[in-house]
């Protein structure tokens, strides 16, 4: 799962960006509201950690511009303004949750699978399935009648966002961005590459899965005909 942790304090990122990479989560960091919002519109991340008060634009509006654009991708604020005022203002802007500094790193981490067992389920724990192929994103399994294998990470971020979407066409720029990251210096014969690479392993597995080619567009993933 890839976090954006958009936050101006360079010391706290180091902490939170160590303890998190421990716990098996991606995060790419960016330290002021401009950019953070550059990077949300994206939506390239599954989580957004976002500080309140930022340079350039402040993370309330940021959060009600995200939100004004119709992006749902769930965000946790954190800042050190704790009234209760600041709290709603907050959550009424868009938040999913509201964390006050200083925290406890386990509170931060349990905060996170917390909103991963809501609705949305977007938790990389949970094991994802279409028909008979099933991947473990944590473990970066891949399953299905014909036996199982293990994924690369870059092959794992592939099949997770294909089958976080299936039917779908995702354009390259959404992949390139939710697999190496926004802003990363890859070619985009990389993606190609590695769709080719996830083909061989979906035939390996077994369970009748495509990765369909949308010319000019992007990928889709969908059930092979018959």
């Amino acid at each position: 799962m890839r976090i954006l942790m958009v936050e101006d304090d360079r010391k706290l990122c180091e902490a939170v960006c160590y303890q998190l990479e421990r716990e098996g989560f991606t995060v790419d960091v960016c330290s002021d509201g401009d950019d953070g919002l550059r990077w949300i519109r994206q939506q390239a991340h599954d989580l957004v950690i976002l500080d309140r008060m930022l340079p350039t634009m402040s993370g309330t509006t940021v959060l009600s511009r995200m939100r004004a654009d119709g992006i749902a991708t769930p965000v946790l604020i954190v800042t050190a303004l704790d009234t209760v005022a600041n709290r709603v203002e907050g959550l009424e802007a868009g938040a999913d949750d509201y964390l006050v500094k200083p925290f406890a790193m386990e509170e931060l981490i349990a905060r996170i699978r917390a909103m991963g067992r809501r609705p949305r389920g977007w938790e990389s724990a949970a094991r994802l399935r279409l028909g008979r192929v099933t991947f473990d994103p944590a473990q970066r399994i891949l399953s299905g009648p014909a036996g199982e294998c293990s994924l690369s990470h870059r092959e794992g971020d592939l099949m997770e966002a294909l089958l976080r979407n299936p039917g779908q066409t995702l354009p390259r720029s959404v992949l390139l961005s939710r697999v190496w990251g926004p802003d990363a210096p890859v070619e985009e014969g990389n993606l190609d590459n590695y769709v080719y690479f996830l083909r061989r392993r979906l035939n390996q597995v077994g369970g009748g899965l495509e990765v369909k080619t949308v010319r000019g567009v992007g990928y889709r993933l969908e059930q092979a005909d018959g």
